[in-house]
């Protein structure tokens, strides 16, 4: 797929895609791709390829007990059937309000939100509220995780970053929270600096993040 894609003053960006191909990729394909499943661990699908094909590959990944995780994006209305068999989803804002007609403008619309995806199936809802961090809905409750303080200076990319980070400190074996921290912090280099691949961070960028946002902790 090719991406056309323009950032404003502000560092959010619009984006137009040809997709290419990624809307030729098949359930046939997957199937010829099983022993990949056999082997993993970790599921991460995202919208760019066609829902039948992510539907597929999260059914293949579920009857293997995998965690699967969706970044619902580009956002699009998803079926039941489909949610049910997520372990995570990661909206942002604009694709929480796409799935559920709720804006997460406040904590309390947000929990809502997410609720209402888990009653369609969905284990844990997770949240992207850019500066704000991101909220964690567990069965159990709800956890605002925030991010680090940095300078936006283009958008691009940050929520590939962002899940990407979190399907390697998850399959790591990193507690759900402490995943999402790291998450938060490859999003945050990644909005800092300008540009999509150039601009996602490595390990030891996380992981410097980390030190610098857990010395600068209030108490």
């Amino acid at each position: 797929g090719i991406a056309f894609i323009l950032v404003d003053a502000q560092g959010e960006n619009s984006i137009v895609v040809a997709s290419g191909a990624n809307a030729a990729l098949s359930s046939a394909q997957l199937t010829q791709a099983e022993p990949a499943f056999d082997r993993a661990q970790i599921c991460l699908l995202q919208l760019e390829t066609p829902l039948e094909t992510v539907s597929r590959a999260a059914s293949m990944a579920a009857e293997r007990n995998l965690r699967v995780i969706l970044n619902p994006a580009p956002a699009c209305q998803l079926p039941d059937s489909l949610l049910a068999t997520l372990s995570l989803l990661t909206p942002n804002e604009v694709e929480t309000q796409m799935l559920t007609g709720i804006l997460p403008d406040t904590r309390q619309n947000a929990v809502r939100a997410a609720r209402q995806l888990q009653n369609r199936g969905v284990e844990t809802v997770l949240i992207t509220l850019g500066a704000r961090g991101a909220l964690l809905v567990t069965r159990e409750g709800a956890t605002q995780i925030p991010a680090p303080r940095v300078d936006v200076l283009d958008t691009t990319a940050a929520g590939d970053a962002f899940n990407g980070a979190l399907a390697c400190a998850i399959g790591e074996g990193q507690p759900l929270e402490e995943a999402v921290r790291f998450a938060n912090c490859a999003g945050a280099i990644t909005v800092s600096g300008r540009g999509a691949q150039p601009a996602i961070p490595n390990r030891r960028q996380i992981l410097e993040c980390l030190t610098e946002w857990d010395q600068n902790v209030p108490g």
